[in-house]
């Protein structure tokens, strides 16, 4: 029962078998058994199978509002038992730099952490550099455990699996000298004539569908694409140059000699929790509690 509601719970927020089956690194044939044999035990159908996905029926949009409490007090429970009979501390190494910071997960982390005090966080620093950071995403799950960083590149799934925290906004960085500094918000017509340096190392979708708009709607924008990852030095030579930048929010204070401004740029990227394709059973098993942390925090905030 304890894998067939982790499933139930993928299928009902993705409302696709095959979704469902792609994160949780299973076969979608895996996926539908198990949904089957859940619906047999409740001897209540629990979805709408369509052409074009499953949807829940009134019992299992019911059912999957305590389908994740279900599961968390579960672990909750399994946790306490281990506990009680001395089970050694786990360590859970969590990587960080200046542009890929741990800190949004310490937040969740040191709000549930006196419920699972079998766990202990180390901190790891690594380099942001962008000739060895390729290989440092590739190697997640050796000197770290897991690392928190947006998902710049489409090739992510190649390397790691990510467990979805929220999405950073692109915004604009320039130097605190330029003429577009003192402005609370740049708007595309402002870089008129400005140079724009974009960064597209990790062949990212979501960045050609933004050079790709800006060339058609703001040829007046004077775009110059750079074929390499974010790194400490790219910051450092917006502000050498005093050329414009496009950035993320969540690197506003990278440097303290840019701004980082909004703009109506309306373009975002998922980031989160990257950790290895195969991780160990200790991390599985954390990282199970982080997701049903997430989804419980979800459905309390929509209930």
């Amino acid at each position: 029962m304890n894998e067939e509601l982790k499933t139930f719970i993928q299928v009902a927020e993705s409302g696709s078998f095959s979704k469902a089956a792609e994160n949780l690194f299973i076969s979608p044939t895996a996926v539908m058994k198990q949904m089957n044999s859940l619906e047999k035990q409740t001897g209540i159908p629990l979805f709408i199978r369509t052409n074009h996905g499953v949807t829940l029926t009134e019992a299992g949009k019911s059912f999957s509002k305590d389908a994740v409490f279900i599961l968390h007090y579960f672990q909750e429970s399994l946790l306490r038992m281990r506990q009680t009979g001395k089970v050694e501390r786990i360590v859970i190494r969590a990587g960080t730099s200046m542009l890929n910071s741990c800190k949004i997960f310490l937040d969740l982390w040191n709000g549930i952490s006196n419920q699972y005090p079998q766990f202990k966080i180390n901190i790891i620093n690594f380099q942001d550099d962008a000739y060895t950071l390729p290989a440092t995403y590739r190697t997640i799950g050796k000197d770290f455990d897991f690392i928190v960083g947006p998902c710049l590149t489409d090739n992510w799934k190649e390397y790691f699996r990510v467990l979805e925290l929220g999405s950073y906004r692109f915004c604009f960085a320039v130097s605190r000298n330029h003429r577009l500094a003192s402005k609370e918000q740049l708007l595309l017509k402002d870089l008129y004539g400005e140079k724009l340096v974009v960064l597209n190392g990790g062949n990212s979708a979501v960045i050609d569908e933004i050079i790709n708009f800006l060339k058609r709607q703001h040829p007046e924008i004077k775009l110059k694409i750079i074929s390499r990852l974010y790194d400490l030095e790219v910051f450092n030579r917006c502000v050498e140059t005093d050329t414009v930048l496009l950035t993320l929010d969540a690197w506003a204070d990278i440097h303290p000699s840019l701004v980082t401004r909004p703009s109506d740029l309306n373009y975002s990227i998922p980031y989160g929790l990257l950790s290895p394709i195969n991780p160990s059973e200790n991390f599985s098993e954390f990282l199970q509690l982080i997701r049903l942390e997430i989804l419980k925090q979800k459905q309390t905030s929509h209930s």
